[in-house]
């Protein structure tokens, strides 16, 4: 499994922070760039990554890679993504549900 694809099965926020993974997903995502750049507007669509925020960084930091501030965009969404639900899921298992006149 590549790294573009292992973001969406991780659960476990220390794996996205991990240097290496951030060396590799930026690699990849550079390829995209260069070899299927409709594939990688279409996964940062899929990813929610804020086009205006990924516009507005690239605009301010001309010089920088693009592939790596693209990877800790993404990284940071899932970041987000993984605290949501994490948060949710605790929720739900906090609520009484035998009292619960909503459960099924």
């Amino acid at each position: 499994m590549n790294s573009l694809e292992k973001v969406f099965y991780v659960d476990e926020i220390d794996v996205l922070k991990n240097d290496d993974f951030l060396c590799q997903l930026s690699a990849e995502i550079n390829q995209m760039i260069l070899t299927n750049f409709e594939s990688l507007v279409q996964l940062l669509y899929r990813i929610d990554v804020s086009e205006m925020k990924l516009k507005s960084i690239l605009k301010e930091q001309p010089n920088e890679d693009a592939g790596k501030i693209i990877a800790l965009l993404i990284i940071e969404r899932q970041i987000k993504k993984i605290k949501f639900r994490k948060e949710t899921n605790q929720d739900y298992q906090n609520t009484d549900n035998e009292t619960d006149p909503e459960r099924w």
